[in-house]
């Protein structure tokens, strides 16, 4: 018998086709790695205990986990977790219940973050929910309608139970004290280290009764999702999960997305091949033009997407570059990649040696890693940074990693890049805008740090970076850096990027395209002008014909580590080095194991910044400058 669980719920109320078609894969996969590297495991198990002592209901079996659920709920006053509850096809566990007498609380815990001191965070001032919390309380309402359908006589409430940035850690070292295991019989993952919940300090989980909302989600018409009620949703999911039934996409008002487009409107093989509108770079008109029968990109016209720049593509004109480039590219005809040399060459020529190329690995944690600091602040543990000389001398100059566990590096962080740094007025390059957000974020730490030297360091973030509030400026520094990516944006663009400027897409398009780069990087460190950190002078970055450097980033090798824990099989993304830094956070290991994680995670941010480096001489190769010659 099949069972509509609350996750196959959740995964419906994204798309229905996920629950027709199998997307077990990477998807659960990445759900997992999300909570792991956010601490959302951590926060339950810390959660448990603001409500113990609790029963544990540990069977994966679905008959004897119900009949436990049973006869605890029979007792005047229980707590449970992951309490089992059935309803015909309709199959959930609760993350904590709580039942006195005759009231039951169901309570869904969430490592997302809320301000406990600002009023209605759930509804926006015309009364519907936000965006951002209808899947969670979606998912609490099918919580509650089947422990009611259960207990009818009972009273259920409904409780979501969230990370608070309100309230700041009293503790060092509270993230240490819920550790991952590989214990198959530990269900969350997690091997909590206390027993009590003031062993974990001042609370920085808080509840929300939400109740009322609950109610109104299931009994009213007024809240929906694809454009059902949540009566209909249940009715409809059951009857394309449980009972196989295929969807009828009429149920859905004009739901589309990605996931389901093509199986709605019946796509051919042949056409599924054709560049689709979803590949299209900052479209939002999808579901617009599917009403008219429109899905690829060669059925647009140029007068949508007319708007004239002077000095650079704008977002129409880009979009318009990568129709008639794609388009073309798919009937076989040669494409030629795009460069605005006269304007690029503008904001070249302005650029001050040696050039600064830098890169940071970040993460947030639900649960904070040192007193007096709030669930999810930023935690920058990780930087590369390469300079290039005005001879074409190329250094992996210096980096930066923090691998010890429960320790909040960001102050040290920004003393050891304001060291690399403030030595000369070179201009620094980011790529995208992630690293001005952190600096920004660490300068408001800083204000009420008791650091020394905080006015320096603050001084320092002032002049790389630049700060806006309520889209005015606060302030621009004069080495503000310059942001690689909107350069793509606005200067270059190849057929082979599609709708993507990410530096692991724009990479392989510049090796492909550049005659310099590629013949450069096929040889040796050690021939060519370039040192390296992480790297033996024999490594080539461009071997075998292969176009993206980070496909062969090696692997950690555990193979001398007795009993590894790690269990990481690749680190040559940002989730990946995510994962990583959480394992080292979050996982007991032996110093050896988390030193071969260390120097992967060093080898993977220095290929980073070696990137931007690349794409650099892509450009400076291309018009001639700094060097470059024909």
């Amino acid at each position: 018998m099949k069972f509509l669980t609350k996750t196959l719920f959740k995964k419906g109320l994204e798309c229905p086709i996920k629950l027709s078609v199998d997307y077990e894969s990477s998807e659960d996969k990445n759900e997992f790695l999300d909570a792991l590297a956010d601490g959302g495991f951590q926060a339950e198990e810390l959660s448990r205990l603001y409500y113990s002592p609790g029963v544990l209901i540990e069977d994966y079996d679905y008959a004897t986990s119900l009949q436990k659920t049973r006869d605890l709920i029979k007792k005047p006053k229980s707590i449970i977790y992951e309490a089992a509850f059935l309803h015909e096809n309709l199959f959930i566990r609760t993350d904590i219940l709580v039942k006195t007498d005759n009231v039951i609380k169901v309570i869904e815990v969430k490592a997302k973050s809320f301000d406990s001191t600002v009023e209605n965070i759930f509804k926006s001032k015309s009364g519907n929910i936000r965006q951002q919390w209808r899947t969670y309380l979606f998912d609490l309402a099918f919580q509650k309608y089947v422990v009611k359908k259960n207990y009818p006589e009972h009273k259920i409430e409904s409780h979501l139970m969230l990370a608070d940035k309100s309230k700041k850690a009293s503790i060092d070292g509270l993230n240490q004290l819920f550790q991952i295991t590989k214990d198959p019989n530990v269900r969350t993952g997690i091997m909590r280290k206390v027993d009590t919940l003031e062993d974990t300090g001042d609370p920085i989980m808080e509840s929300r009764n939400i109740s009322d909302l609950i109610n109104d989600i299931i009994e009213k018409d007024i809240h929906k999702i694809h454009g059902l009620s949540f009566l209909e949703l249940v009715e409809n999911f059951t009857e394309v999960y449980t009972n196989q039934k295929e969807i009828d996409w009429k149920n859905y008002n004009g739901h589309v997305c990605r996931e389901c487009w093509i199986e709605q409107f019946d796509i051919s093989e042949n056409d599924k091949l054709r560049p689709n509108i979803y590949e299209l770079w900052q479209f939002r008109k999808q579901k617009k033009l599917f009403k008219s029968n429109v899905f690829f990109l060669d059925q647009l016209v140029k007068s949508d997407f007319d708007d004239t720049r002077d000095n650079h593509l704008s977002v129409k004109s880009r979009q318009w570059l990568q129709i008639e480039k794609r388009v073309a590219e798919s009937l076989g005809k040669p494409v030629d990649f795009y460069l605005d040399i006269e304007n690029l060459r503008d904001e070249m020529v302005e650029w001050k040696f040696p050039l600064h190329f830098i890169d940071f690995e970040t993460c947030t944690s639900a649960l904070p890693f040192t007193r007096g600091r709030h669930p999810y602040e930023q935690i920058a543990f990780q930087y590369s940074h390469h300079i290039v000389y005005s001879d074409g001398n190329i250094q992996h100059k210096s980096e930066y990693i923090n691998a010890e566990p429960g320790k909040f590096p960001n102050y040290e962080f920004v003393r050891s890049l304001k060291k690399d740094l403030e030595n000369d007025k070179g201009s620094v390059f980011k790529y995208a805008t992630h690293e001005n957000s952190i600096l920004n974020a660490i300068y408001d730490q800083l204000i009420d740090s008791d650091e020394k030297d905080k006015g320096e360091l603050m001084d320092f973030i002032k002049s790389i970076t630049n700060k806006k509030e309520n889209s005015e400026l606060v302030w621009r520094g004069d080495r503000d850096m310059i942001d690689m990516c909107d350069l793509v944006k606005k200067y270059f663009y190849d057929s082979y990027m599609k709708g993507s400027n990410s530096i692991k897409v724009v990479l392989p398009a510049v090796i492909k395209i550049c005659e310099f780069v590629n013949k450069k990087y096929s040889k040796p460190i050690s021939e060519i002008n370039l040192t390296s950190l992480n790297f033996s002078g024999n490594h080539i970055w461009i071997k075998d014909g292969n176009l993206d450097p980070y496909i062969s980033l090696p692997a950690p090798d555990f193979s001398k580590v007795q009993n590894p824990v790690g269990d990481i099989n690749k680190l040559n993304n940002g989730g990946d080095a995510l994962t990583a830094y959480a394992k080292i956070q979050y996982q007991e290991m032996s110093s050896e194991e988390r030193n071969i994680i260390k120097q992967s995670l060093l080898k993977y941010c220095e290929l980073d910044t070696l990137a931007m480096v690349m794409i650099y001489e892509f450009f400076a190769s291309e018009l001639k400058l700094h060097g470059f010659s024909n």
